[in-house]
């Protein structure tokens, strides 16, 4: 026993695996919120999230796979079972093809395709975030998604530990979503891409520069939030349409409406519970203030989703994947 921490060291097939209890996870999260992991572990590799696994199914708790953070949010009580937070963070350039962990971060995945002449992934420039859950919530910003070069995917399944590589047709890519956003007993550990499109390094750090400084005119990158918080709902009403369209001078595209844009037309835009609160700037940021639980982002959120469904006739679908609750 080591100050508040127990710390356990175990062996699964020759490797071995560090088990902390009653770890902190806020820190851990771009939203800073949560309780304690009654588990947790570091992966640096597919056979340590198998080795966390294993002692998940002795124990007979469940197992939660987890990278950046940026698109998480737990529960004020925190995890009661293994939180394995995949660090494994390695990107392998091998020709036109990019091998990543998916503990690597998005933007260094990014800058590597940058500096081959790799096109494809430079409008995700500030994305938050590891590649890992980029790939789960299929991420995309200003026209382009990650699932556009991927080619594979290799994940685990956290009730058994088996692993296995879906090919890209069998990842089920779609608006912000994957078949791993919807079968959540499989966690990614990595993915491959292929680049059919090449330009100069030089012609990739300027589209990367100007996509980080759109983001950054709307937001900054480093509030306490987990980014956009509700996914851009697809709308069949033409007076809502045409309403969008006059406002801002743009077309829907492919018939959803910004998020953001409906929680301001609700006059929910700065709206705050707690230590929760719809961003000024991009009211589709919901942000920890600095003392926001996650039972004010749960009531904050409701409640938008609340008046822009009795308003509108709109259901609005979360983003951020909810865990312990």
């Amino acid at each position: 026993m080591s100050g508040k921490y127990l710390t356990l060291l175990l062996r699964k097939n020759n490797m071995a695996i560090q088990i902390q209890k009653n770890i902190p996870l806020a820190p851990l999260t771009t939203f800073k919120i949560g309780g304690p992991a009654l588990a947790y572990t570091e992966a640096h590799s597919a056979q340590d999230v198998s080795a966390a696994i294993e002692y998940a199914k002795e124990q007979k708790i469940p197992a939660f796979i987890f990278g950046g953070g940026s698109n998480v949010l737990f529960s004020d009580t925190g995890f009661p079972g293994v939180v394995i937070h995949c660090v494994a963070d390695s990107i392998v350039v091998q020709g036109d093809k990019l091998v990543v962990a998916a503990g690597a971060k998005l933007l260094d995945v990014v800058l590597t395709a940058e500096e081959h002449g790799l096109s494809g992934l430079e409008k995700l420039s500030g994305i938050p975030g590891f590649l890992g859950g980029a790939v789960r919530g299929n991420a995309g910003a200003f026209g382009a998604e990650i699932s556009t070069c991927l080619v594979s995917v290799t994940a685990v399944d956290l009730t058994s530990g088996l692993i296995k590589i879906f090919q890209k047709d069998e990842c089920q890519f779609s608006y912000r979503s994957s078949f791993f956003k919807q079968h959540k007993e499989w966690a990614i550990l990595g993915a491959e891409f292929l680049f059919r499109e090449h330009k100069t390094s030089n012609e990739l750090a300027a589209i990367r520069k100007e996509t980080i400084t759109k983001r950054e005119a709307k937001h900054p990158q480093d509030a306490s939030c987990a980014g956009s918080f509700f996914m851009n709902p697809e709308v069949t009403d033409q007076v809502l349409l045409d309403e969008f369209e006059a406002e801002t001078g743009h077309p829907s595209k492919d018939g959803k409406l910004p998020a953001g844009w409906l929680v301001t037309h609700v006059g929910l835009r700065g709206k705050k519970i707690g230590g929760a609160q719809m961003s000024d700037r991009h009211p589709n940021y919901l942000l920890n203030t600095g003392n926001a639980t996650a039972e004010d982002v749960i009531m904050l959120a409701s409640l938008v989703k609340t008046k822009v469904r009795d308003e509108l006739g709109i259901r609005l679908q979360e983003e951020v994947q909810m865990v312990g609750f």
